[in-house]
């Protein structure tokens, strides 16, 4: 009892993931006390469909921007030490030319939403918010390095200082300028902060003596990374989409309001799971990689259910108090969607699982219909109401996500029972 009193007193001594998941907790801690001014300033200065408008721009944007995660970055971590300077060389080259591409795609999406739906102001936004893309290829290689070497801790700083500058910057705009560009400019401000933040984390120069790794090295994961990556953004901002294309304005207002106060913090906590536990499970053996995500599971739930809990129960309370009466018919909704940070969570651990595999298909199928069936239940629901949307959501991504994740708890367990390939 003492030993381990003892190592939870000591987190050197904690597994990596751990350590991990304790740096981006911390960092996360700190960034939504911030964001929580943030937002109880924002929802008094601003009407749901200002923010309505603000969601729309910045659902776009961030589907579009998922193009970019075409698996560059996990090849890196990947990468034996004798390719490593191959592979980062091309990485930084291709990093350039998706860049670029995903730029011009969203420039042409920006014009589509202008001048085919008549809608100038996203429109706009999103030709303004184009220009991240000049800041991302510079410091991408090295923030991948760092998450290769496990350095969890610097690369969650590079994150929580962008987040607090973006809400800091939320404020001062929302104060002298109450409208949906104080939400959206932010993003665009806050790209300067974080290539300087990256570039530092991890002291990265291309090997010239060294040729560049062809597309051919990074085809394995390419497709399949990509693939994922767009359906968690179609599961992530397409329901906005939906909602506002089938609600209106009013109600994509409160549905973006509940989804990021009732599942914004979780959902930060599972894309950090993500992002721990892959570097964390490549570098474990096949006989360890099993045990290591048992951990990992438990520790996650350990986490997560009871601020779920918390979260769903104590809204109606902390709402009308925080935010203001202007939010509180959006507490049944904050509540029922907080209860989908419990499949998400389930989602991140099999897909770092079977990544760490080099099983990346397999993660894409599994999500597609994921996907599929929490936009399906998003869009049969909101023919009642939007508090049915929210639950047909939650229940579409509990069908498939939950019981994938719990699978490997139990068949590896027996080690006569044979792997399949790509299994769950």
């Amino acid at each position: 009892m003492q030993s381990a009193v003892r190592i939870l007193m000591t987190p050197e001594r904690w597994p990596a993931f751990a350590r991990g998941m304790l740096a981006y907790g911390s960092a996360e801690a700190i960034t939504r006390v911030v964001r929580l001014g943030a937002i109880l300033v924002v929802a008094r200065q601003i009407s749901p469909e200002m923010l309505g408008t603000a969601a729309l721009a910045l659902s776009l944007f961030e589907f579009v921007r998922v193009l970019a995660n075409v698996g560059i970055g996990q090849r890196i971590i990947t990468a034996c030490d004798s390719e490593l300077d191959a592979i980062c060389n091309g990485a930084q080259r291709l990093f350039w030319l998706v860049c670029a591409g995903v730029m011009a795609i969203q420039v042409a999406v920006s014009g589509i939403a202008a001048f085919v739906f008549g809608l100038g102001e996203v429109g706009a936004m999103l030709a303004v918010l184009s220009l991240v893309y000049l800041f991302m290829p510079a410091g991408l290689v090295q923030i991948f390095l760092a998450m290769r070497d496990q350095r969890m801790g610097a690369t969650a700083r590079v994150i929580a200082a962008q987040n607090i500058a973006d809400c800091l910057l939320t404020v001062a705009l929302v104060l002298i300028w109450p409208s949906a560009w104080a939400i959206v400019l932010p993003k665009l401000l806050t790209a300067p902060i974080w290539l300087v933040l990256a570039r530092r984390t991890y002291r990265w120069s291309r090997a010239r003596a060294v040729r560049p790794a062809g597309i051919s090295a990074f085809a394995n994961f390419g497709p399949a990374i990509l693939g994922t990556e767009l359906l968690a953004a179609a599961r992530l901002h397409g329901d906005k989409l939906l909602v506002g294309a089938l609600l209106g304005n009013e109600a994509l207002g409160l549905y973006y309001f509940a989804f990021n106060a009732g599942l914004g913090i979780t959902q930060s906590l599972v894309a950090a799971c993500n992002l721990v536990l892959f570097p964390h499970f490549t570098k474990a053996k096949a006989l360890d990689l099993d045990r290591e995500y048992r951990r990992a599971f438990a520790m996650g739930m350990a986490v997560v259910l009871p601020l779920v809990a918390a979260q769903a129960l104590l809204a109606p309370f902390y709402v009308p108090v925080v935010f203001g009466a202007t939010w509180i018919p959006a507490v049944p909704y904050l509540s029922l969607l907080a209860l989908a940070a419990v499949p998400l969570l389930c989602g991140a651990l099999i897909g770092a699982r079977l990544r760490a595999r080099s099983a990346p298909f397999a993660e894409t199928r599994l999500m597609a219909t994921a996907t599929a069936a929490a936009l399906l239940g998003l869009v049969l629901g909101t023919q009642l109401s939007l508090a049915a949307a929210c639950i047909g959501f939650g229940l579409g991504l509990t069908l498939f996500l939950v019981p994938a994740a719990m699978l490997p708890l139990f068949s590896s367990r027996n080690p006569h029972v044979p792997a399949l390939q790509g299994d769950l």
